[in-house]
């Protein structure tokens, strides 16, 4: 099955939507997909550094998915980053950014790609399956990245 799915997010004084296209066999999700554009404001001085800021954020936001801390008497599990997958090259999905320049003043343009894009995937897993994902990491819906 496949699906795509929209979150958009205002964070730094801009305004940014993503876009993931999305197949789902079984419970492995496979990201194909992901479009994000940002309203950053009046300039972009370094616009290779933008573009690499805005994939950094997908990326991220991808790896959130599946990582997950828990606790036991208090006191966090996981003790060091091994504990916590990123998205591997392979997993990668194709990204496209797109920047809108306004006569707004210039605002934060890396982070902010990174949280539309969590509920853009979930939305389109639920396109694909008409599952909603409620909560995550992934594994606890009965998903993950193939």
């Amino acid at each position: 099955w496949r699906g795509m799915g929209l979150a958009a997010f205002f964070c730094h004084y801009g305004y940014f939507a993503n876009v993931a296209e999305v197949s789902v066999d079984s419970a492995r999700v496979t990201v194909h997909h992901i479009w994000a554009a940002g309203d950053v404001g009046s300039q972009i001085i370094n616009p290779g550094a933008a573009e690499n800021m805005g994939y950094g954020g997908i990326i991220e936001g991808l790896s959130h998915m599946q990582q997950e801390i828990t606790f036991t008497n208090g006191r966090v599990d996981q003790t060091n980053y091994q504990q916590h997958p990123m998205l591997r090259m392979r997993q990668t999905p194709a990204m496209e950014i797109f920047w809108r320049k306004t006569d707004f003043p210039p605002t934060g343009l890396g982070e902010p790609t990174l949280p539309p894009t969590l509920p853009a995937v979930a939305n389109a897993i639920f396109a694909a399956t008409g599952k909603r994902i409620r909560t995550l990491p992934l594994k606890r819906s009965g998903f993950s990245f193939a």
